[in-house]
């Protein structure tokens, strides 16, 4: 069973930067293709960003260069380094993971563990 814990997040102002980290137990890491996903009040879980076990990065438009994915294999963390923040980035970001990586990885549904979440509040 692979669990998935984030941290990092907190409370700061509009154009200061976080970074989030997501552990994982169980499984084979370097093997999972990764992804942040966010829930802000009153809204639907959207995608973030992910990273495939190969490579390759996709981020959501909204957060495309200011936010960046990365991992380490070794210590089986992914992080999420967020810079210029804005307002509208306040939500509960969640850590997510998956064997298998699908071209609609926007999908909560093709994602197998989640965190429980970190709460990102930016004021103006």
């Amino acid at each position: 069973q692979v669990q998935l814990v984030e941290s990092g997040g907190g409370l700061v102002q509009a154009g200061d930067s976080l970074r989030l980290s997501c552990v994982a137990s169980g499984g084979t890491f370097s093997t999972y293709n990764m992804a942040w996903f966010r829930q802000a009040p009153g809204k639907e879980r959207e995608f973030v960003a992910v990273l495939t076990w190969s490579g390759p990065r996709y981020y959501t438009d909204s957060v495309k260069g200011r936010f960046m994915i990365s991992r380490e294999n070794a210590r089986k963390t992914v992080y999420l380094q967020m810079n210029s923040l804005k307002p509208e980035d306040t939500a509960v970001y969640y850590c997510a993971g998956s064997p298998d990586f699908y071209s609609d990885y926007r999908l909560l549904s093709r994602y197998d563990y989640w965190g429980r979440g970190t709460q990102v509040t930016v004021s103006s």
